[in-house]
């Protein structure tokens, strides 16, 4: 395949395991695997202590979790990157899936039961509207 997958992540133990079956995905298709983390605000802080100043924005914090993710999920083999994508989680997998040309998008199955069905989830989202394959993924079990 050579290719690319991409899997969406939020910081929560259920995506680590969808993030672990894409690897697990990846590996085996010879492709690369992409971990992206959405954000749905443009806020930003400025931070001050003594003469030091840090602009921290919602960007910075999930570019903060997909690396740390892709930092946990790299064994040297396989080809990893990542990044933060604006906009709600499902819309934000399939924009980032379509910029890079992914060849499978993997999210996780929380919330596809009871109300979290009903009101949607980001599986949902993406399987139906996604330009590629999908891998849905069971995490919520162990």
């Amino acid at each position: 395949m050579s290719g690319i997958v991409v899997v969406g992540v939020d910081g929560s133990e259920t995506a680590m395991r969808a993030a672990e079956t894409a690897k697990e995905l990846a590996t085996a298709l010879g492709a690369s695997l992409r971990v992206v983390t959405a954000f749905d605000k443009k806020r930003t802080e400025v931070v001050e202590s003594g003469g030091d100043k840090w602009i921290l924005s919602d960007a910075d914090e999930a570019e903060k979790i997909a690396l740390d993710v892709a930092t946990k999920l790299a064994d040297g083999k396989l080809g990893i990157s990542y990044t933060a994508a604006f906009g709600k989680p499902g819309e934000a997998l399939i924009q980032e899936a379509e910029r890079v040309g992914a060849d499978l998008i993997v999210v996780g199955n929380r919330r596809m039961q009871g109300i979290g069905r009903v009101l949607g989830s980001v599986a949902n989202t993406v399987a139906h509207n996604a330009p590629c394959d999908v891998y849905i993924a069971k995490t919520d079990e162990p």
